[in-house]
């Protein structure tokens, strides 16, 4: 049931790479404005910006991590935090370029689509209608 004023339930996702600096800013760069979601992301390694926690994931109704074949980002987690019954989705994504890179947005929205759609932008606000 909808209440006046109270937003919809907005699906929340974490992105997870090694250090919290390329891969998974640019994710959460490209999905922050979203208006379905709310994105956080962070790094496995213990040098991560944000070093990913129990609590981040357990927040998250998806989890996306970039590399499992390179950077063994799914095995990091199942060790670190054993328990875990939430599933981690690979999105096989290699660490070659810089936050922001054309070819790293491109990689990652191609890779999430199937899963939570190409990033959309919020709608603008209604202008108010006049008052006779």
């Amino acid at each position: 049931m909808d209440f006046p004023g109270h937003a919809e339930h907005r699906q929340r996702v974490l992105f997870v790479c090694t250090a919290n600096v390329d891969r998974s800013k640019t994710a959460e760069d490209l999905y922050e404005n979203d208006p379905r979601f709310e994105v956080k992301s962070c790094g496995v390694a213990p040098f991560a910006q944000v070093v990913v926690t129990r609590e981040l994931l357990e927040w998250a109704d998806y989890v996306f991590v970039m590399n499992e074949s390179e950077d063994h980002h799914v095995t990091a987690i199942r060790r670190r935090f054993p328990g875990l019954s939430k599933g981690v989705i690979d999105l096989n994504i290699e660490d070659r370029w810089k936050r922001g890179h054309p070819e790293l947005s491109r990689l990652i929205v191609s890779r999430l689509e199937p899963h939570i759609g190409k990033p959309q932008a919020p709608q603008a606000p209604q202008a108010p209608t006049a008052k006779s």
